[in-house]
């Protein structure tokens, strides 16, 4: 399947132009054999991979290995961060014109970040449908021990070969499910902060990015089974939510409050570092969030929510917790300027009906986690090694690590 990605592009609805970096997207069983025409044009390609993802793709990619230079990242604990880039930035080579990441979510952060500051292009060969951020224009890094989204570029192709991650070990393709199911609570902060303070919304991307999501929720059982069409499907709806992402300029439709419990996670602020995959902490993060806004939900129906006035920083429990990790000053300026100090509380009060609105379009908070359950993600702490204690204070640290209104740090102008 190549997407037609005209149909991304030009004037749109919303009143902006949509553009897109990436050039070309293949979906199918021996895409990679489009790599050689792909990187004709260039005299010294490299290979960024890791020893996991160099096996994965070795059988289907074995002439182009033994061709171009590798750039084989060691270790079995490769992160996304400043120390990972640096080691990325001394093994791939000067000469090097073109970047070919080989890899998932964290090999393909370390390549467009390194492309970026190399001003040189890339080209993603996904090993595993495993996060939706093949064809981000960003790089989600933790940086200095704070989570950062730093400038990087897209890839000018990706070729998505079904053979390689069609074939990938299951737990990366729950991890993908998880962090596209996900979605349903970055898409709702969204339009949330649309409906109250007319934040810029596009209806078109919004439907495109819902559609995908409940296109592959109707056929877990069958990516489960690993059938081809069906990883297919998981693959376009993840790169999708990428495309949306430089549609709209940043990555406002793929991340909000379900991100931030993962970010903090990342972040070991009130935790020890944990082994886990995004997507695994993302589908936690989403199993918390949608069941605390249903209970936002039911205590505006009934009418026990009350607005007050929680615009200022929680600078103690901040000091007592960033602070304790010397990251205090580091949170103060990620939200700086305070994104809440403006909010008219009488104009919030008097639309939470919208908020009500919207939050009935989310789905049912058991049914999704059953769902999640019964595709083989993960639902709980206690899986990815974490004390289930700390549910609280995550949810009420977690909207401090990135300057981005969701329907979670609004609740602090709640009593519920």
């Amino acid at each position: 399947m190549k997407i037609d990605l005209s149909r991304f592009l030009g004037m749109c609805s919303c009143g902006k132009e949509h553009a897109i970096t990436v050039d070309e997207i293949i979906i199918e069983s021996g895409a990679v054999k489009e790599l050689s025409q792909v990187a004709a044009d260039y005299q010294h390609p490299v290979i960024v991979c890791d020893k996991n993802t160099k096996a994965a793709a070795y059988p289907y990619m074995k002439d182009y290995f033994e061709t171009y230079e590798v750039a084989e990242m060691r270790g079995d604990n490769i992160h996304a961060d400043n120390c990972f880039t640096a080691i990325a930035d001394e093994m791939i080579s000067r000469e090097a014109d073109l970047l070919i990441a080989v890899g998932a979510g964290t090999i393909h952060d370390l390549t467009r970040y390194t492309a970026y500051q190399r001003k040189i292009p890339f080209i993603s060969v996904p090993t595993a449908a495993s996060v939706d951020g093949f064809v981000s224009v960003v790089a989600a890094m933790t940086w200095h021990g704070m989570k950062k989204t730093l400038p990087a570029v897209a890839p000018i192709c990706v070729l998505a070969d079904t053979d390689i991650f069609g074939k990938a070990p299951y737990r990366l393709t729950a991890s993908g499910i998880s962090d596209l199911m996900g979605k349903y609570t970055a898409l709702l902060d969204w339009r949330v902060c649309h409906v109250l303070f007319d934040e810029y919304f596009c209806k078109t991307i919004y439907d495109l990015e819902m559609e995908a999501v409940q296109e592959v929720e109707k056929v877990l059982n069958n990516i489960k089974k690993g059938e081809p069409e069906c990883m297919e499907k998981l693959m376009y709806a993840l790169i999708l939510s990428g495309l949306a992402m430089q549609m709209t300029g940043n990555s406002r439709p793929a991340s909000g409050a379900e991100h931030h419990v993962s970010h903090l996670w990342e972040m070991a602020i009130i935790n020890e570092p944990v082994d886990a995959l995004h997507g695994e902490k993302v589908s936690i993060g989403l199993v918390f969030v949608t069941e605390y806004y249903e209970k936002i939900r039911r205590a505006i129906k009934n009418n026990t929510c009350r607005i007050v006035d929680g615009r200022a920083y929680e600078t103690e429990l901040l000091q007592q917790t960033f602070g304790a990790k010397d990251k205090y000053e580091e949170v103060l300026q990620e939200n700086n300027p305070n994104l809440m100090e403006d909010i008219n509380l009488a104009d919030l009060e008097a639309k939470l009906p919208l908020i009500v609105k919207e939050l009935e379009k989310l789905p049912d908070a058991g049914e999704l986690k059953k769902k999640l359950a019964d595709a083989g993600c993960v639902t709980t702490m206690e899986e990815i090694g974490l004390d289930a204690a700390l549910k609280d204070l995550t949810l009420r640290l977690c909207p401090y690590v990135r300057r981005r209104l969701t329907l979670l740090r609004l609740s602090k102008l709640m009593t519920l």
